[in-house]
């Protein structure tokens, strides 16, 4: 299947990205800028897409996840600040009902067989991944 995307200029550092479903982004890389810059939404891609892996995942698993939220740190290469050498995904759980063998295994089947957007930045960067479990309930 082909996928195709759209970026418009549309003034100064704006962009308006559009998906081949018609969904857009915009993009700003200018001083005051009031949207995320292509670099950023790369490292949210990467946060969204393994996110969206795990509750399907997890979901399958039966198991009820209370609140979850994933950061994503990225370090420039030294010379080139606009290269990520090293990326540190951590993913955050909130659950009464999760343990650490339902998410280890969520983790790892979107990093190794799911992601696309981890595929793809794994050939060029270093990519690491931790997570914390609190099984507290969220009201």
């Amino acid at each position: 299947m082909t996928k195709t995307a759209r970026i418009d200029w549309i003034e100064g550092f704006k962009l308006k990205g559009t998906t081949d479903n018609g969904k857009t982004v915009m993009m700003d890389t200018g001083e005051n800028a009031s949207a995320a810059s292509p670099a950023q939404l790369l490292l949210q891609a990467l946060a969204g897409c393994t996110m969206m892996d795990c509750v399907l995942i997890i979901g399958k698993a039966r198991k009820k996840i209370d609140k979850f939220w994933v950061d994503v740190t990225a370090e420039e290469t030294e010379g080139h600040p606009k290269i990520y050498n090293k990326i540190h995904v951590t993913y955050n759980f909130i659950g009464s009902e999760l343990d650490d063998d339902t998410i280890k295994r969520a983790i790892s089947l979107s990093e190794e067989k799911y992601c696309r957007v981890h595929a793809m930045l794994s050939k060029s960067s270093e990519i690491s991944s931790s997570y914390n479990l609190n099984k507290r309930t969220v009201n």
